[in-house]
């Protein structure tokens, strides 16, 4: 009887839906957020320049490519655990971004496949690459100016 009255009151926890569930994940407290932040990003780098030490194996380029994006991608995920899985979405995808955050997703899908499933050596090197400067330029969008002050600089070094 006191389950039927939770449902009709609306207070049943059992029954959440998808977006219930991750609006109370995002609730944690802001030392949880900090050490999953801290665990989530350092695990990234681990995996970062695990990966790029593996490169130097023989055939190594595919072990470099899966941990390189799957570092990229755990300390591009930290980051949800500081503000939310919602509001980081929604700052990935302002128009300020918006190029950034595609070309980066593009590459780590387009890393993958180039050394799983294509075998191409130089195309996941070259989609490494791309990762590492779309994601120092989605970077740079957080700090103010600092967009501007790299392309003031660039521009002052090739005219």
């Amino acid at each position: 009887m006191e389950k039927l009255r939770r449902v009709l009151s609306g207070q049943d926890d059992e029954e959440q839906g998808l977006t219930a569930q991750v609006l109370d994940a995002s609730s944690l407290s802001f030392s949880t957020r900090l050490k999953w932040f801290a665990i989530c990003f350092v695990s990234g780098i681990f995996f970062s320049i695990l990966g790029t030490g593996l490169l130097w194996l023989p055939g190594g380029i595919k072990l470099f490519a899966v941990f390189y994006t799957f570092g990229n991608i755990a300390a591009l995920a930290s980051t949800c655990f500081l503000m939310g899985p919602f509001k980081q979405l929604k700052k990935m995808f302002e128009s300020t971004r918006l190029l950034a955050t595609i070309i980066m997703l593009v590459c780590f899908v387009l890393t993958l496949c180039a050394a799983l499933w294509w075998h191409k050596k130089g195309l996941a090197l070259l989609f490494c690459i791309l990762q590492f400067l779309s994601m120092t330029w989605y970077s740079l969008s957080y700090i103010p100016y600092a967009r501007d002050a790299v392309m003031k600089c660039c521009s002052s070094l090739l005219g």
